[in-house]
């Protein structure tokens, strides 16, 4: 039923994909529903353009007959798709569970507008259920961590299935910082970014401006007010 809901999500957000637009796909299992949709309705947009937040994302996309292009030559993008790990009421989210967080907000950043999709289980009421991811230079490991820790976190190295250090598309390390209930996601995300060798995390609180959440086979779509 997850599944579906997330499918339901996707499709939505595909819809509004016109001709001619540069798009940001981003990363994680409710995208891949809509590098599928995107995918089947490829020809309905022959000069629409589209770029990949990860390496994963770009492999997907390709195996789906999706040309991705280089976004080390843009500055600006008109529509990024993607996904959260949690989305609160004001339209802020924690992202990066795939790891990608970094590129995924340098192409929300370059973004005119960005879509969240989600299943209903990643509505919530206050950001901290889930650990906000942040990318560190590796030979910055055990200083982020100490600095995170003093914020408050649980910092915890992220591994793979296998045992290993996970790295990122960058080669850096990611460290899963368990805050527990944020009551201030602005100043966390300064706080976060002002410590030498954290090259980014996974707080996405002004980026969002619309998130189609699917629940029990029914998607809504909220808009940002003002945006």
């Amino acid at each position: 039923m997850q599944d579906d809901d997330k499918k339901l999500a996707a499709e939505a957000a595909v819809a509004e994909i016109a001709d001619g637009m540069r798009v940001g796909l981003g990363s994680g299992s409710t995208v891949a529903f809509a590098i599928a949709a995107v995918g089947r309705r490829l020809a309905e947009w022959p000069s629409a353009t589209f770029f990949s937040t990860s390496q994963r994302t770009t492999n997907a996309a390709r195996a789906a007959g999706i040309p991705i292009a280089r976004f080390a030559d843009q500055t600006e993008l008109d529509l990024v798709i993607d996904g959260v790990d949690e989305i609160d009421p004001q339209f802020r989210a924690i992202k990066g569970g795939g790891g990608a967080m970094l590129r995924e907000k340098i192409l929300a950043s370059a973004a005119r507008r960005m879509v969240a999709i989600a299943d209903g289980t990643k509505r919530v009421a206050t950001l901290g259920t889930a650990p906000v991811p942040v990318e560190i230079l590796p030979f910055a490991r055990s200083f982020v961590a100490v600095r995170t820790t003093a914020l408050g976190a649980d910092p915890v190295l992220r591994m793979t299935v296998a045992g290993k250090e996970f790295r990122t598309n960058q080669g850096n390390l990611i460290l899963d910082c368990h805050f527990g209930p944020i009551a201030d996601p602005a100043r966390l995300a300064i706080d976060l970014q002002a410590i030498p060798g954290a090259l980014g995390h996974g707080l996405f609180l002004t980026e969002i401006a619309a998130a189609y959440i699917a629940a029990d086979g029914i998607v809504t779509k909220m808009e940002r007010a003002g945006v």
